[in-house]
């Protein structure tokens, strides 16, 4: 009996050691979190680093949903209603954001866009500025602006500035925190940069073409390539048969191994175009959102985007 309390009084202590220490190592965990939601998941891992214990996050687009087709729920709305900031990444990419402000509580809710000071590429109307930055516009010519802005990692820096500026305004006991995890996480974004320039820097092909479709415009002007895509802006815009024979053609003038395929789209189009072809496919991620597997698993846009570094140089023969 003596023994099994001795046993007992030793777990307690051991249980207090470790919550002093817990409170001692990270003090930002005692603070009520801030309610932050996001639309999508470029902005709900910008957030995630930036606010880091003192936010309380959560993502409205449900992983493994396709993004252009979402609409928000009644419940969306109660949800937004009890945050603090919900952050959206801009009007093009959320065209159903203005419908559902009007839903929510401008007194206690800061509405975040954060592509505040980005200039935005032009689907219509700019074709000579793409050609020569290397970018060919999708064969739709869809009109409207790309939305796919964090795919410019200057883009995404500025992205994160700005999810920095609206946590200190709604929490600024936490601005140096804020701050240093702002900091911190620029670095790594822009070491991706540095890394996707070296990368693609040496390549042997210029031009990559996916089956989905058109997300990687800015991808591929930060880094002087030519990009086409089979589909327009938007995933639902079918390609015609000219318009795949067009890419046919240019599959094999080109000389190009592989064709890409994106994220939860079936890749119906690039297997075809690669079966006419005798390409190869080879997956590259626009990070719009995240399978319910990447999301269990904690994976993280830096490392989705050094996966595509890895399948863009093997695919435009960069090694």
């Amino acid at each position: 009996m003596r023994k099994a309390i001795i046993i007992l009084f030793a777990l307690l202590m051991s249980v207090s050691v470790i919550a002093c220490g817990k409170s001692d190592k990270s003090p930002a965990t005692d603070t009520p979190g801030l309610r932050v939601v996001t639309s999508l998941y470029p902005v709900y891992d910008f957030a995630k680093n930036i606010g880091r214990q003192r936010v309380e996050l959560s993502l409205l687009l449900p992983p493994g949903v396709e993004p252009h087709s979402f609409e928000p729920k009644p419940a969306d709305i109660v949800n937004l209603n009890k945050a603090d900031i919900f952050i959206y990444t801009n009007k093009y990419m959320e065209p159903w954001v203005g419908d559902i402000i009007k839903g929510i509580d401008n007194n206690k809710a800061l509405l975040l866009d954060s592509s505040r000071g980005i200039i935005f590429m032009e689907e219509e109307g700019s074709e000579p500025e793409h050609k020569k930055a290397g970018v060919h516009k999708d064969v739709h010519g869809h009109e409207g602006m790309d939305p796919h802005i964090w795919l410019d990692f200057d883009n995404a820096v500025k992205m994160i500035d700005t999810i920095r500026d609206a946590l200190i305004l709604k929490d600024s006991a936490g601005r140096d925190y804020y701050m240093k995890n702002a900091e911190e996480y620029k670095s790594v974004i822009k070491e991706l940069d540095r890394k996707f320039q070296n990368g693609l820097g040496r390549c042997r092909k210029k031009v990559f073409i996916t089956g989905g479709h058109f997300a990687f415009g800015y991808l591929a002007r930060k880094y002087g390539l030519t990009y086409i895509s089979a589909y327009g802006f938007s995933p639902d815009a079918e390609p015609t048969p000219g318009q795949l024979a067009k890419i046919t053609r240019l599959l094999r003038q080109q000389g190009l191994k592989y064709i890409f395929h994106e994220e939860l789209l079936m890749p119906r189009v690039a297997e075809t175009l690669a079966n006419e072809t005798g390409a190869k496919l080879l997956f590259l991620h626009g990070a719009h959102n995240i399978s319910m597997e990447e999301f269990e698993r904690g994976t993280s846009f830096v490392k989705l985007m050094e996966k595509n570094l890895e399948n863009l140089e093997k695919g435009l023969e960069c090694r």
